[in-house]
């Protein structure tokens, strides 16, 4: 199986250098396959939907993301912060693929909650696709609302940097349980199934801390 996967990875790095060729755009500091310090490199994009693109993607829309679930679940599987390589400031975060090196820039963070899965009775976010591709146990006290942006966020693995983004559709229906006290424009709880649990708040200090590559923007689009 891990042949497998390996080999589809292959040939897509391979469409890959083609989408680049016809698709890519001019004037950036990179060549999507460079060789340097004995490390074959790739770049890219992760946006606030969850979507993965080559950075250099001129188009970046459903069209032209990568939808192949065993390169996603490869990709994101092996996801972490940069945490050791060159490149930190304008790539915080890597996926490493033997001597390969996937370098990754986000909209906002490369976690994307997508839509809510159930494992059994037990509610989990869904990120890499919408399906369970991937899935975090979902804590409903830990939702949390950044006051400058209006984003929703979730714990996420510590692996992949602690905390991850509700994909904007998912946050709006989030939205229609949360509880509100008189003048304040931060949600106090959240109602679920007849339940009502206390938001903490907690994870909005990792908002300080993680990395910036200068494409979030703090007003919600």
């Amino acid at each position: 199986m891990a042949l497998k996967i390996w080999k589809s990875y292959c040939a897509l790095q391979n469409q890959a250098r083609i989408f680049k060729s016809t698709f890519g755009s001019a004037g950036q500091s990179y060549v999507q396959g460079q060789l340097a310090n004995d490390e074959r490199q790739y770049f890219y994009y992760i946006d606030h939907q969850g979507m993965l693109f080559l950075d250099d993607a001129r188009m970046k829309n459903f069209t032209s993301c990568f939808k192949e679930k065993k390169f996603l679940k490869f990709f994101f599987r092996r996801l972490k912060m940069n945490s050791n390589h060159e490149n930190l400031q304008e790539w915080p975060y890597v996926s490493p693929c033997g001597n390969e090196m996937n370098y990754i820039k986000c909209d906002d963070l490369p976690v994307v909650y997508q839509s809510i899965v159930y494992d059994g009775e037990k509610p989990h976010l869904s990120w890499g696709d919408e399906h369970g591709l991937l899935k975090y146990p979902l804590n409903l006290s830990d939702i949390a609302m950044c006051p400058k942006s209006g984003r929703v966020y979730h714990p996420a693995p510590y692996r992949q940097g602690g905390i991850g983004l509700i994909k904007s559709k998912l946050a709006i229906e989030l939205s229609n349980h949360f509880v509100f006290e008189e003048n304040t424009i931060l949600p106090s709880g959240i109602r679920w199934n007849d339940q009502h649990f206390t938001l903490n708040h907690q994870i909005l200090k990792l908002l300080d801390n993680r990395p910036s590559t200068g494409r979030y923007s703090e007003v919600e689009e």
